[in-house]
């Protein structure tokens, strides 16, 4: 016979919701002012990042093999990783005769370009410098002080995550015709999320707006496991930077969880046909004793925990191409 039950303090996960259709839930829309939305997003879009900018999961970063490259803000960008494990990243051209170093190998920790042999190990070498780097053992992040244009920090401002092991977590990316303000604007309207992702979300309410003073959203909203079994949890919503968005359970299962959302932008400022890359990072955390089975499954988890942000970044890049192609044309009503 299970102890569960007698255990004290010990509360199911699931929760069974009565059943509602998708057309009666409360509408949103006022709520959802535009005006609020945008007064965030500028918050956002004032502070600094240092000019430093995801380019990918640490993961992505292999040691030996191929190299990694990202084009960010139209500039090309190489990393890989010397035989000690550490990350170096630089120009994507080599300085020889331009090739493509993405395409090049790594061999005993050196970049060897695939076109006349020319050798990288991460240092200066005939006109090439490498760029800053910083891999806090889940994203990559280079330094790019030509495309930030801001006065530059020595590290990036990683967002607070469950400590190291204690969490499971999967990084998605995806990219999508748009600027990253749009992609950070998709993020701090909360109020789309059980209209529009009614497949995940549930009898969402948003407890308390942003203010000037204090510019996090709170969010009462569960999520939908199947059919009417949801796990509902309180969440913070906060932008620390231009570019990134994260959102935190405060309360419920999974406390201390965190999803960010990275927006890389790919093309150069002012660009006709802006791309984005969308970096999403879930790091799910649970104090609860059979978590420990699910960090072991880790490798089986991530795939599906990637597959469950891209079905909702399906949904939300539309959102953000749409806001960008109405911006674009003077349409916007925001």
């Amino acid at each position: 016979m299970s102890d569960r039950p007698e255990r004290a303090g010990w509360t199911p996960p699931l929760r069974r919701r009565r059943r509602s259709d998708w057309a009666t839930q409360t509408p949103t829309w006022r709520e959802a002012r535009p005006a609020l939305i945008a007064d965030a997003l500028k918050r956002a879009s004032a502070r600094r990042s240092g000019n430093w900018f995801v380019v990918g999961a640490s993961r992505d970063v292999r040691a030996g093999g191929r190299p990694y490259g990202r084009t960010v803000g139209g500039v090309e960008v190489v990393l890989w990783r010397s035989d000690t494990g550490a990350v170096h990243a630089g120009p994507g051209a080599c300085p020889h005769l331009g090739a493509p170093l993405r395409d090049s190998r790594v061999v005993c920790g050196t970049l060897v370009c695939h076109w006349h042999g020319l050798t990288l190990d991460g240092g200066s070498f005939a006109g090439w410098d490498p760029y800053p780097v910083h891999d806090d053992g889940v994203l990559v992040w280079v330094r790019l002080d030509a495309v930030g244009g801001e006065e530059p920090l020595e590290r990036p401002m990683v967002p607070e995550r469950p400590a190291a092991g204690i969490g499971v977590d999967a990084v998605f990316t995806t990219v999508g015709r748009c600027e990253p303000q749009d992609v950070v604007a998709n993020r701090l309207d909360p109020w789309h999320g059980s209209w529009f992702h009614p497949y995940s979300f549930v009898d969402l309410t948003v407890a308390r707006p942003p203010t000037a003073e204090d510019d996090t959203f709170v969010v009462d909203v569960s999520f939908r496991v199947t059919g009417r079994l949801v796990v509902p949890v309180r969440a913070e919503f906060t932008a620390p930077g231009p570019r990134t968005v994260v959102m935190r359970i405060t309360e419920g299962e999974g406390s201390s969880s965190v999803v960010e959302t990275h927006a890389t932008p790919l093309t150069r400022e002012a660009e006709q046909r802006p791309r984005t890359a969308v970096v999403e990072v879930v790091v799910a955390a649970s104090d609860r004793r059979g978590f420990a089975l699910a960090r072991a499954a880790a490798p089986v988890l991530r795939p599906l925990m990637r597959r469950t942000a891209g079905r909702l970044w399906r949904d939300d890049l539309a959102y953000a191409e749409r806001r960008w192609a109405l911006r674009s044309t003077g349409r916007f009503p925001g």
